[in-house]
């Protein structure tokens, strides 16, 4: 005799169209801005951002459209230049956590028992340590540069993507249609492949987008603490730093490229939170 398996329609399923709203239009297209800066950089500012192209602390004009620093380089020419770096360095980030803390949140929650009570310990010792503190003691270890700036950032995620996994599997798990399908002679990875891990994982894909903004935030914290991208390399975090010293004469060389990492930041922040309640609707 064969057991129908009825599963929750919407179950763990996003309506993606439903996200191009007026609100969340706008984050969309500054997310996707922020990554043309970084995939090609050269198309929206062709200059060289590390050699000098005027006087030194020009204020913003028609010319140089967020000033230039204290060489004569272009601001707007290293900030987009600098999205390679941070983008590409908070993409990584997420990637590590994602990978890494889905594997584990999914095999505690999965097989259960002491497996989960080993797996669970480990996450809870993460956790417990401050995330810059985790980053700084990572990268220092790894060495200095993005690369291992975004891995040392994408350790420090790893035990929130596996608390939030394994909680969503356990709640799958147990649900009506899970039991069906082992009643009807599913294997365990067949009914996780099938059943558990479509309907657990679309909050663990909001929270990547939260934490893209997150990982840009202290990649650029790691930057701005000289743990990044060397000088002259254009980063974020960088650029900042590099214009503490001028906020009385040339506000721009910081409060700029703030402002961009600032848009960056809440745009993924809206897009997560909009993921987030399509997948509850």
């Amino acid at each position: 005799m064969t057991i129908a398996v009825a599963v929750p329609r919407g179950l763990g399923r996003i309506d993606w169209r439903a996200l191009l709203r007026p609100g969340t239009l706008v984050p969309i297209l500054i997310i996707l801005a922020a990554v043309a800066w970084a995939l090609v950089p050269g198309l929206f500012a062709p200059g060289s951002p590390t050699e000098s192209s005027g006087a030194a602390l020009q204020a913003p004009n028609a010319a140089h459209l967020f000033g230039t620093d204290a060489t004569g380089r272009d601001l707007y020419t290293r900030v987009v230049h600098g999205a390679s770096q941070s983008i590409t360095g908070a993409v990584v980030a997420v990637l590590v956590g994602l990978i890494a803390g889905t594997a584990l949140g999914v095999t505690a929650g999965a097989v259960g028992g002491a497996v989960e009570e080993v797996l669970m310990r480990v996450v809870d010792m993460l956790l417990a340590i401050p995330a810059l503190l985790l980053s700084l003691s990572v990268v220092i270890l790894l060495g200095f540069g993005t690369t291992n700036a975004a891995i040392a950032v994408g350790v420090t995620s790893i035990a929130v993507f596996a608390r939030l996994a394994r909680s969503q599997v356990v709640s799958v798990r147990a649900s009506e249609f899970v039991e069906a399908a082992y009643g009807s002679g599913g294997t365990f990875f067949g009914v996780l492949w099938r059943h558990i891990l479509p309907n657990s994982l679309t909050p663990v894909i909001a929270l990547a987008a939260l934490q893209l903004g997150s990982a840009i935030l202290q990649i650029s914290t790691l930057g701005f603490l000289g743990y990044g991208a060397p000088p002259p390399t254009p980063e974020w975090g960088l650029l900042i730093a590099e214009g503490r010293s001028y906020v009385a004469t040339a506000w721009w060389l910081t409060v700029l490229p703030g402002a961009v990492v600032a848009l960056v930041v809440l745009a993924t922040n809206r897009l997560s939170q909009a993921i987030g309640r399509e997948d509850r609707s």
